[in-house]
């Protein structure tokens, strides 16, 4: 039996692209495709001509190409030689002949209940269509189109969408992108393949029962997996989260399928899936849940045989720094993320480093996109030491670095050092470790976090960490305690949410408690497990401390440096952000605001409001794109010899309306 959830279209023997017909359902049904569970079809309306072309979605993947070769008689040598300025002749020139857009075909229940079909028609991200530009769009469209098929505008941007305000719903029905796809029924998440039990769980409870059975042949569903679900064969989720949650940053770096089925209730039911054998897919246009007829003969996954080796940990007495101090070599003495963060601020006050480097890889048919990021950065034909010196002034006059200090794995190393008691913990934890004895794992991990939590900072340890700020302890105010470990942002493990942060602390009394907390968080059951999977010995594994001033925030989030469901990509940036501290995006506990940012052509639109009724102003939405372009250009820095390696940042939004980035990494794909 198979759960089809979306299914593609077959193609085409012949080109079967129509100029000038009207549209009626099964002509539209005959030339579309499918993208994200949704038929659609490329509309090209020659405003010359006075005429319409409905293309072939099989035979046509692009409109620029079929304009320029099927209707202006060019070698695709000589568009490809010139795309950029063609482009721009068909998506920004208020004069353009040509009006390119995408009809897609929709459902939905009336107040009824009845089911409603309509077609949405919308043009591609970096159009630039006037207000009276998407009118006439619209019209032409609309009169050509079966009378009996609703048709709406969905502004693709939000330039668009500021055009559109000033024309009446009337004339121009619309709806956006957030109101379309907001109650979607099916979204993926994260693309890839797997084969196992489907295990489905309706509540928490019922999830909490067996969760110590769960291993790597499984493939969890329920409204919304915990934070700390063991690493299985898949998720699904039945509620709706984002693709920037914990659980889909685990489902990414961890490389499984992941997506968002809101009636898999039913699917489960019909098919009788609950603990059945399954072949489940996910990628941007389908989600697939195939029951298989008998138990299939797996072999145990990669990872479970993977055995990830750490750099030797530098253990030596290091001092207390402040962050902007640290460099990324010092991820061995301090952590990855205290390392990143020292690194963020080098970045921010040399202005040294070249941040072009993503936009000088050649994007075939383009030799680079520098043209596009001068345009961006409001230059014009400037030499490259011209766009590299702009790039550096933009992200440091846009972004700030934390100030805080950072803790060096040897004061971790005093500290357990101190305590017979630790060694002995420590020990029974490595013998266990050695014997594989997982039934005597979690209870020891326990005991030994119980005894870190309550075992006192030895003198030396806490003169060093109350002496790392100049002012004193009454007069610090709010700090921020988080973990900073050298087992983590590493190929193959993101241990993303895996270590404490504690964001409350006040007094030297409360600091110690803190960074107990997070020296603890080493040894937590879910911790040592994942390390332990991937061949990461407790003896390599090290936890460094940044101690940040507190900041309020008005606004704060989440972004990565790509489209985390449409990983090919290159243009947009992803970024979550809700009201207040980045917390509430990080730890799942609000839906937050959704927007794409493109950071080569421009513009940005609304995927989803989240937990919040209204979207942000149009001038905090055009700060975010800043950040966006800000986000891309780090990129270049920190993602070494890969430019096209995304990073994964926290940030938020001072109430003086700053941006400070607290934290950076990469983003596991």
């Amino acid at each position: 039996m198979t759960a089809q959830l979306f299914a593609g279209a077959a193609e085409p023997a012949t080109d079967r692209t129509v100029i000038g017909e009207n549209l009626s359902l099964p002509l539209f049904r005959t030339l579309s495709g499918v993208l994200a569970g949704h038929p659609y079809l490329k509309v090209v309306v020659d405003r010359v001509e006075n005429t319409w072309h409905l293309l072939d979605t099989a035979a046509h993947p692009f409109h620029v190409n079929y304009i320029a070769t099927r209707v202006l008689g060019m070698e695709l040598a000589q568009l490809d030689a010139d795309l950029d300025a063609f482009n721009a002749s068909v998506y920004m020139n208020p004069a353009r002949r040509f009006l390119l857009g995408v009809l897609s075909l929709h459902t939905n229940e009336d107040t009824e209940g009845r089911e409603r079909t309509f077609l949405v028609l919308e043009t591609t991200e970096a159009d630039t269509m006037s207000g009276e530009l998407l009118e006439f769009f619209y019209g032409f469209v609309r009169e050509r189109v079966d009378g009996r098929l609703p048709v709406l505008l969905k502004p693709a941007n939000h330039g668009q969408e500021e055009e559109l305000a000033a024309i009446s719903e009337l004339r121009v029905p619309r709806i956006l992108s957030h109101e379309l796809f907001g109650s979607r029924v099916r979204t993926p998440l994260n693309p890839g393949e797997a084969t196992g039990r489907l295990r489905f769980f309706r509540t928490h409870e019922q999830y909490a029962a067996v969760e110590s059975e769960l291993g790597w042949a499984d493939i969890v569903a329920m409204p919304c997996l915990p934070d700390d679900v063991p690493r299985v064969a898949g998720f699904l989720n039945t509620a709706p989260i984002t693709p920037l949650s914990h659980t889909n940053v685990l489902a990414s770096g961890w490389g499984i399928p992941n997506a968002i089925v809101r009636d898999l209730d039913e699917l489960v039911e019909k098919g009788d899936l609950d603990g059945a054998w399954v072949r489940y897919r996910v990628s941007e246009a389908e989600i697939s849940l195939e029951r298989l007829e008998s138990e299939p003969d797996l072999r145990a996954p990669a990872w479970h045989q993977q055995r990830i080796r750490l750099e030797p940990p530098l253990l030596e007495d290091a001092p207390v720094l402040s962050l902007h101090r640290l460099r990324a070599a010092d991820s061995d003495r301090y952590g990855t993320k205290a390392a990143n963060l020292g690194e963020l601020h080098h970045v921010l006050d040399s202005r040294t480093a070249d941040l072009t480097a993503f936009y000088g890889r050649p994007r075939p048919p383009r030799d680079d996109l520098y043209g596009h990021l001068a345009s961006r950065l409001g230059l014009k034909e400037p030499s490259l030491a011209e766009l590299r010196s702009r790039a550096a002034d933009f992200v440091a006059s846009t972004v700030g670095a934390p100030e805080g200090v950072a803790l060096p794995f040897s004061l971790q190393q005093h500290f357990l050092a101190s305590s017979p008691a630790l060694q002995q913990g420590i020990g029974k934890l490595k013998m266990a470790l050695e014997l594989d004895a997982t039934d005597v794992l979690d209870s020891l991990c326990l005991q030994l976090q119980q005894l870190i939590r309550h075992t006192p900072v030895p003198e030396s340890v806490t003169r060093q960490i109350s002496q790392a700020f100049p002012t004193a302890p009454a007069s610090r105010g709010r700090l921020v305690v988080r973990s900073s470990s050298n087992a983590e942002d590493l190929p193959g493990f993101s241990a993303a949410g895996v270590y404490d942060s504690v964001t409350t602390v006040h007094g030297t009394g409360q600091l110690l408690d803190a960074v107990r907390q997070v020296w603890a968080s080493l040894v937590s059951p879910r911790s040592v497990r994942l390390r332990h999977q991937v061949g990461i010995s407790l003896d390599d594994t090290y936890m460094g401390v940044i101690i940040q001033e507190y900041v309020p925030a008005s606004l704060g989030g989440v972004l990565v440096t790509c489209d985390p469901t449409r990983r090919a990509d290159f243009r947009n940036v992803y970024l979550n952000c809700s009201p207040g501290s980045p917390e509430q995006v990080v730890d799942g506990s609000v839906l937050p605001q959704q927007y794409l940012y493109n950071v080569v052509e421009g513009g940005g639109r609304t995927v989803a409001l989240g937990s919040w009724g209204d979207g942000l102003p149009a001038a905090t939405r055009a700060r975010l794109a800043d950040l966006s372009l800000t986000g891309r250009l780090l990129q270049s820095h920190f993602s070494d010899t890969d430019v096209d390696r995304p990073l994964d940042i926290e940030w938020l939004m001072t109430e003086r309306g700053d941006f400070r980035l607290v934290q950076i990494r990469p983003y596991a794909l």
